[in-house]
Order: C-alpha cells, then structure tokens, then sequence
C-alpha cells in the first residue's frame, strides 16, 4: 500500500514522502494513528493544503520533546526484580515497567516509547532508547537489581554477582577441606585399627607360647 507520511518514521521516510509499505502495517499502525494517510489524489491535496499547519505543528512538538529529553537524557532508573546467584531474573522487564518507572521518575512516557529490541532478562546496568518524538531519542540505563543496596553498588560500577560466585567457591573449598580432612581422618583409624590388631595377634601368640611350655 502506498502512503503519505504525515510524520518523520524512521527507516521509512520523511513527512510528505509517499513510501510503499505492507498492508498490514498500514491498516494496523500507520493509518490508526495518524502517521500517514492512504497515498490518492485527494489525501495528497489534502495533505497540500495542511502541510504548513502539519510541519508548524511538528516542530511545536520536537521542541517539547527537546525539553524534555534535556531533563532525562542519561538518567538512572532502578527497577528491582527477583533473580538467582547468576543474574538471571525470574522474568523480566519490559516496556510497560520501563515507562512506568520513568513516569515515576517524573516525566511521563508511554510503552510505545521505550524502544527495546527485547525484554531484559539480567541484572546490571541496561541503556535504553526512548523516543519522545520521530526527531528526538534519549538514551537512559535501567538499573535492575535484587535490591535497593545491588542497585547502588551496580551505579558504582560493582559486579554483584561475583559474590555469590566467591561465596560458592569458598563453600566449594571448605567442602574439599572437609572432605580431605575425613579422608586423613579415615586413614589414620584404619592405621590404628590395623595396628591394633597386629598388637592382638602377637599378644595372642606369646600367650600361646607360654601356655604350651607350661604343659
């Protein structure tokens, strides 16, 4: 289907520019929200006919977004999610829980900002794309942490999950210790035992021996 683009989209085209694009695409994003309109000859007049008002009211719309993107560009946001030893969460974040925590932040945004190629799934710092406007992009990091103190640490540029691996080490090596220690332990009563037993056996031999030259 061919389309006049009503707004910059990127990777498709600037406003005015009648780009082809998948039907689909048209009828389910483009058309109902109002970034473009069907490409025939009465929607270019109309398009003609409102082009001032449209690019006037773009620009109306970009320097609000610079405003704003002035305000959150380069802004740390903590989301604090469940996760085990290796950093890998019980779920994830999605869109929907980064606009949430921006808007909390402050600045109202909507999931059809965050743009994100796909849930994150891990602790750590997470760069995140928002686009406040087709023209205007802010990047801001999502702290994600199993607490308020990993998210601190995580801005200091720690690695809170290498405790937990020097943690299982430490087990790990205490474990082995333990273990050498029953096997020294074990060898030793099996030594003692063995020489017990030979202390038996002689004692048992010289009362033999006494016993016969008695008779």
């Amino acid at each position: 289907m061919d389309v006049i683009l009503l707004e910059r989209i990127e990777k498709l085209g600037q406003m005015g520019d009648v780009v082809k694009v998948k039907d689909g695409f048209a009828r389910n994003y483009l058309l109902p929200k109002a970034k473009a309109l069907r490409a025939n000859k009465a929607n270019l007049e109309q398009f003609e006919s409102q082009k001032v008002q449209l690019e006037a009211r773009n620009l109306e719309l970009k320097s609000e977004a610079e405003a704003v993107s002035s305000k959150i560009e380069g802004n740390v946001y903590t989301v604090i999610r469940q996760a085990g030893d290796t950093g890998q969460l019980y779920g994830s974040v999605t869109t929907r829980d980064i606009a949430q925590v921006v808007t909390e932040g402050g600045t109202n945004v909507t999931r059809s900002q965050v743009i994100l190629e796909r849930p994150i799934k891990t602790l750590g710092l997470h760069p995140t794309k928002v686009g406040l406007h087709p023209e205007v992009a802010v990047t801001v990091t999502i702290n994600v942490a199993r607490t308020e103190d990993e998210a601190e640490r995580q801005a200091r540029g720690e690695d809170v999950t290498a405790d937990r691996f020097d943690d299982f080490e430490e087990d790990a090596i205490e474990a082995s210790e333990v273990f050498e220690d029953e096997e020294i332990a074990r060898e030793a009563t099996e030594e003692l035992s063995e020489a017990t037993e030979e202390d038996e056996d002689a004692s048992t031999d010289r009362d033999s021996g006494e016993e016969s030259s008695t008779s």
